[in-house]
């Protein structure tokens, strides 16, 4: 049904320039994916850290300009310093501030066969306002009417949201600001027009009753939502104990869009799933897998940054197959073959 490539990790965190002196890679995953002038790109999440020092801790910070601009930095601390606290592998607190350990931007990764990448030198996408200031994470692009829409998640001191921009080039972009609030994340733009509107999947986080589930929403523009609708929550299953969300922008079939969630479930664990929706009212669940289609089992999955993680926000459809790419353990990059008739086989 699915077959996970045997040259996996296409992309490692090694194989990735980091960005500026003094920054060192430690993550090249989470890549969203696109089909553009016969060549697959991928998107990748790529995460620096700092070169260690002795008796210092480092972080990564940007800087942003009065000109609108912005470049990356490094911040320094003594590591005796009363005032500095260790939060965990993620961050440190100076003085009350929260700063991370890791900051990520966008980059392209290009191959010819899906398979075999060339990772771009610099940074497609890096923070350039302060809704950007703890870095741009987690792209998924959907090609509508020749367009490519990019939306990410956007990290500051005010939590996590979405913004969203456009490209016709993958050369520059136009960035169009924020497109639902924090926290929510794991948007999902579908390809076409719904009867006149846009359409996504979302997922607000919740911290009042239940667990986090994926929402519906939909725009006459792409920049304005609304209409909002919860159409799936998380089972009771040791797959999906914790949260659910969704993943890359939904494929077209004639059964119904085809979309791939991931399940965090017992012992923090990341699964991916397939759920089927109406194509006339997407917000409507035809079919839910029962069992994943994707778990961590592989070393490179179940050990790296954050072990036991597969989560996909990419699919490309290419010569009658699906190539789902996913990042694995937070740390590389990964990818799955499958098929259609598979896939809507796995229910």
């Amino acid at each position: 049904m699915i077959r996970k490539y045997e040259g996996n990790p296409v992309i490692k965190p090694s194989d990735v320039k980091p960005s500026m002196e003094g920054y060192v890679v430690h993550g090249a995953f989470n890549p969203g994916a696109t089909l553009f002038n016969d060549e697959v790109l991928l998107f990748l999440r790529t995460a620096e850290g700092c070169v260690p020092r002795e008796g210092v801790v480092r972080t990564p910070v940007y800087r942003f300009n009065e000109d609108g601009t912005a470049h990356p930095d490094i911040m320094e601390f003594q590591r005796d310093d009363p005032d500095v606290q260790l939060k965990d592998t993620r961050g440190v607190v100076y003085k009350g501030q929260d700063y991370l350990s890791t900051m990520s931007h966008i980059r392209i990764a290009r191959s010819r066969d899906g398979l075999h990448f060339t990772v771009d030198e610099a940074p497609f996408i890096c923070p350039v306002v302060p809704t950007e200031k703890y870095g741009v994470e987690d792209a998924r692009v959907t090609k509508i009417d020749g367009r490519y829409y990019i939306n990410y998640t956007a990290v500051s001191p005010d939590s996590w949201a979405t913004a969203l921009a456009v490209t016709d080039d993958f050369k520059s972009i136009e960035r169009l600001g924020l497109i639902f609030h924090p926290e929510n994340k794991d948007v999902a733009i579908f390809p076409e027009k719904i009867n006149g509107l846009y359409r996504a999947l979302h997922r607000p986080n919740n911290s009042g009753f239940g667990r986090a589930s994926i929402w519906y929403a939909e725009s006459p523009d792409l920049l304005h939502w609304g209409n909002h609708k919860c159409i799936l929550r998380p089972r009771n299953t040791e797959w999906e104990s914790m949260k659910i969300g969704g993943g890359a922008p939904p494929i077209k079939t004639d059964d119904g869009w085809l979309i791939i969630t991931h399940g965090k479930g017992d012992g923090q664990k990341y699964s991916l799933f397939c759920v089927l929706l109406d194509l006339e009212e997407p917000w409507k669940v035809i079919r839910r897998a029962d069992e994943p289609l994707l778990t961590p089992t592989e070393t490179y999955e179940t050990d790296g940054f954050f072990g036991n993680v597969v989560f996909s926000n990419g699919v490309v459809e290419r010569d009658g197959k699906v190539y789902i790419y996913y990042g694995a353990a937070d740390e590389t990059a990964c990818v799955a073959i499958s098929d259609i008739d598979s896939l809507l086989a796995s229910f």
